[in-house]
């Protein structure tokens, strides 16, 4: 009697922990399938006469009239990652050519080392990473282990939680004003982690989601420019810091 008991709480205990596994799967799944979209994927994907735009491993490649400067971007938490081609191709108009990685789930801590591999594919003297939001954090954690690859990092309304201060990098971090979901006291005490050559730029009346085209974020503040003129201040700042 009594083994045909323990025969059933253990069937019992079986069977609530594979619905506790399908549940969570369930919510993993809508988790990741509710995300920011590119309000216009033909745009983003469309060469120029200046740029390139091909589709590649691991994500998309922007290649402008530059041969010796490359950047890695990776996209923020939970957005399409094609909402960043119009700062990406900015960018590559003015010689910086540009690699947008796709990330699983789009969530930059799912693709971390993808770095490595469009490093090992594409030669360029020059490397920088880049990311926004969630991006910008794990552009910070693979900078940390691989700085030797790269010549700098560059934030976009993002912080580091790793410690660079004893590494060659130099280190950009650009924020809006009007900035609502970006922690600005986890971007103040992420200067102690920086390395010396470390600049900080504010855009006045830019928001959280102004780096990319895909519209208005949950949290976020409203900003007083549109997001091309966002789009047109960071990339300036970023080639400046480049050069």
């Amino acid at each position: 009697m009594r083994k045909k008991k323990s025969r059933k709480r253990l069937k019992g205990a079986g069977l609530i922990g594979l619905i506790v596994i399908v549940a969570l799967v369930i919510v993993s799944l809508v988790y990741v399938s509710n995300y920011y979209h590119v309000q216009d994927r033909q745009a983003a994907l469309e060469s120029t006469d200046d740029v390139k735009v091909e589709e590649a491993e691991y994500g998309y490649f922007f290649d402008g009239p530059g041969n010796d400067t490359a950047l890695i971007f990776y996209p923020g938490a939970k957005v399409e990652d094609l909402a960043y081609a119009s700062l990406l191709k900015q960018l590559a108009v003015d010689g910086i050519d540009c690699y947008l990685v796709h990330m699983p789930g789009n969530l930059a801590f799912m693709g971390m080392n993808r770095a490595d591999k469009i490093m090992e594919t594409y030669s360029y003297d020059h490397w920088y990473l880049a990311g926004h939001s969630l991006g910008g954090a794990m552009a910070a954690v693979y900078a940390d282990k691989n700085s030797e690859k790269l010549d700098g990092l560059i934030f976009l309304a993002a912080y580091s939680t790793k410690d660079l201060s004893d590494t060659d990098l130099k280190v950009l971090s650009i924020y809006g004003s009007n900035d609502g979901v970006v922690n600005m006291d986890k971007v103040t005490e992420g200067r102690k982690l920086m390395p010396s050559v470390y600049e900080e730029f504010c855009i006045q009346g830019g928001n959280h989601a102004g780096y990319g085209d895909y519209g208005a974020q949950k949290s976020d503040g409203e900003a007083d420019i549109s997001a091309k003129e966002q789009q047109e201040e960071t990339a300036e700042k970023i080639v400046e810091f480049c050069e």
